[in-house]
């Protein structure tokens, strides 16, 4: 069994949707003035900004008071009737993002007894970047008494034909339109259709075709146990979250049957990785208050670093100038994973602080200021994704961004997740 399947489906009638949707919690952590204009065109209105936690606020005195008026309004909603609730369902989406571009996506849920957030997982619904685990308790006590979940949970798929986003994207004409609107704040677009039970059915076949063992292998020529299915894009924390969730209710209910439990899964959004507007870019890295001399010296000698093109190529940046060097023994099978292991062993000895940076041009320009060196580092090609978790069992933390920020998902669709 394919571990994403159709989901009892609530979204919000007889609302105005450009002040529902809210884009998600974990993004502007450094701008309240973001959250604060979220606020302001909110309002009164319903909106999934009175169910959320912005993480702008996680370490905000009143947090859990925040908390606690995020389970009344749920509460409040769900006995209002703000939802209507598609049962037994898979929406599909086209999300126009600030670019123009238009990423396609079907949302229902994924099941997390196939989920397993640790390194060298062997599960069919993986992480891609390494789990903070301190990250989790917090978000811990948002989900627990909360009745309903909303999702900014982006997972991918290695569906290279488009079997599975795209056919139900060809029939949308064919479905009920549930929504068309405007998101707010610079998030582009959003329209969402009620898939047809026949192609939802399709949809989650072909989904069992990309786990099927042999052809797994075949693909990726390894010799597996297990196939790796979903990786995850946005959202880690969050799935690892609901995950934590459903084991400690498990291990407080020893005995009981929980197998159909809501809490058993989790509301995703699903998206092809060779989708045209999902778009890969480099996280750089900047090392500031250290002895540059001694820690470019170290990282020469770690990695064996030549001016060999065929190598894993790090540039290095320092006073704002440019320097091309090739990995000869690396640490993995990315350049991003081999310089930041290697951060991970010297930093502690040499000492330093690691800040990672989007833009080329900051890097060069933070490389200015004194004891300070930069890294560029080379986009990852959307091939390499599951090769590197499957062989590597993670990426390194920081290795990839997804789009900027308000582009990444809105909280539209919602589930109970109470029994």
């Amino acid at each position: 069994m394919t571990a994403f399947s159709k989901a009892d489906i609530l979204l919000p009638k007889n609302t105005d949707m450009e002040k529902w949707a809210v884009v998600a919690c974990d993004q502007y952590t450094s701008e309240p003035e973001y959250w604060a204009e979220t606020d302001k065109i909110a309002g009164d209105a319903p909106s999934a900004l009175r169910l959320i936690l912005p993480e702008v606020y996680l370490e905000d005195s009143d947090v859990d008071k925040r908390i606690e008026g995020i389970h009344g309004n749920m509460q409040k909603y769900l006995s209002e009737g703000i939802f209507k609730e598609y049962r037994n369902s898979l929406v599909y989406i086209e999300r126009v993002q600030s670019d123009g571009l238009v990423r396609a996506g079907l949302v229902g849920k994924i099941d997390l007894e196939k989920y397993d957030y640790r390194k060298g997982s062997k599960s069919q619904v993986r992480a891609t970047e390494a789990t903070v685990v301190e990250r989790i308790p917090p978000r811990i006590k948002i989900r627990n008494g909360a009745p309903v979940e909303l999702p900014h949970i982006m997972i991918l798929i290695d569906d290279i034909k488009g079997t599975v986003v795209e056919q139900a994207g060809e029939a949308k004409d064919s479905f009920e339109k549930l929504y068309d609107f405007d998101l707010m704040q610079g998030g582009g677009s959003i329209k969402g259709w009620l898939v047809s039970d026949d192609k939802a059915d399709a949809a989650i076949e072909a989904l069992e075709a990309l786990g099927d063992l042999s052809a797994f292998n075949k693909k990726y020529s390894l010799n597996e146990d297990s196939p790796l299915v979903y990786a995850m894009g946005d959202g880690n924390h969050s799935l690892a979250t609901a995950k934590e969730f459903y084991e400690q209710l498990k291990a407080a209910n020893p005995g009981k049957d929980l197998s159909d439990h809501p809490a058993r899964y989790a509301l995703v959004e699903i998206v092809n990785l060779h989708s045209p507007a999902l778009r890969f870019e480099a996280i750089h890295r900047i090392v500031t208050e250290t002895n540059v001399t001694e820690l470019l010296t170290k990282l020469g000698e770690m990695l064996l670093l030549t001016t060999d093109p065929t190598d894993q190529k790090i540039t290095i940046v320092e006073n704002g100038k440019r320097r091309a060097v090739y990995v000869h023994t690396p640490l993995s099978k990315l350049a991003v994973g081999s310089l930041q292991t290697a951060l991970d062993k010297l930093l502690p000895e040499i000492g330093g602080k690691v800040d990672y940076i989007h833009g080329s041009e900051v890097v060069e320009k933070l490389s200015m200021s004194e004891n300070s060196v930069g890294f560029l580092l080379p986009d990852m090609g959307k091939e390499e994704l599951f090769p590197t978790v499957i062989c590597d069992g993670a990426l390194p933390r920081k290795t990839f961004s997804m789009g900027h920020a308000a582009d990444k998902r809105y909280y539209v669709e919602a589930r109970k997740i109470e029994d």
